[in-house]
């Protein structure tokens, strides 16, 4: 039997190429944002330090603190605009419903094809997404009714579940799964992600490296990186998982 008998996947980057699609909703809310305040120029490398893998309100606080920028939080309810965090928050949430409903959503090939593996294998599997937007995209990509089990941003906003970098969604999925996190795979791309592994004491943290880089993934916690999920296959779930992680 695999030592290894859960897999939790991140959504955006991980199993669809909706991570490049929020990084040009992002850039279409931020770039004029900054420009029009003066502020220095945003950039792709601020969507990997400060935006990546957050629940999107954080995300839109940790950029504007990186530029020196107050807004009030406000709430959820804000109309999309610039004059609150969850305001524009909100308005990105705008631009990237507009680009999925332009371009569609197809999962990495090589994603299914690992998904497919693992399943075969026995593993349970789940989804563990910062994104409120997880059931339209899993709908939109044809996996809705491969995971019985999702805990999302809308999931954390209900149970007060800390978002990433916290392990406590996927500490959540583990337990909705009824696995130990010992026992669990997790599959992240953002750095952010890597870190709730590494801290969540689960068997193995895989990074998979869509542009943030290999060393810097390994840097905030993960053990094994791979440029795509089609490198591997089910003999991940044999690797020995150990308390607190993988070596």
């Amino acid at each position: 039997m695999p030592v290894l008998r859960a897999v939790l996947f991140d959504l955006d980057g991980v199993l669809t190429p909706t991570a490049e699609l929020h990084m040009r909703a992002w850039e279409r809310l931020f770039a004029p944002f900054s420009t029009e305040r003066g502020l220095a120029p945003y950039t792709s490398a601020d969507y990997f330090a400060h935006i990546d893998g957050k629940p999107r309100y954080d995300g839109v606080a940790t950029f504007l603190a990186s530029r020196g920028v107050e807004l009030p939080r406000g709430t959820a309810d804000d109309a999309p605009g610039e004059d609150t965090v969850c305001a524009l928050g909100n308005r990105k949430d705008e631009i990237v419903n507009r680009i999925f409903a332009e371009e569609g959503i197809s999962p990495y090939p090589g994603s299914v094809r690992f998904l497919d593996a693992v399943t075969a294998a026995g593993a349970a599997v789940a989804v563990v997404s910062s994104s409120r937007n997880t059931p339209a995209v899993l709908a939109a990509a044809g996996l809705a009714d491969r995971f019985t089990v999702v805990v999302d941003g809308n999931v954390a906003a209900r149970e007060g579940i800390p978002g990433k970098p916290g392990p406590d969604m996927f500490l959540r999925a583990a337990e909705l799964l009824g696995v130990p996190p010992v026992a669990a795979v997790v599959v992240e791309d953002a750095l952010s992600g890597v870190q709730a592994g590494a801290a969540g004491g689960f068997g193995l943290v895989v990074g998979v490296d869509r542009g943030v880089g290999p060393e810097v993934l390994r840097e905030h916690g993960a053990d094994l990186v791979v440029r795509d999920l089609e490198d591997l296959d089910a003999a991940v779930l044999d690797a020995p998982a150990r308390e607190g992680g993988a070596a």
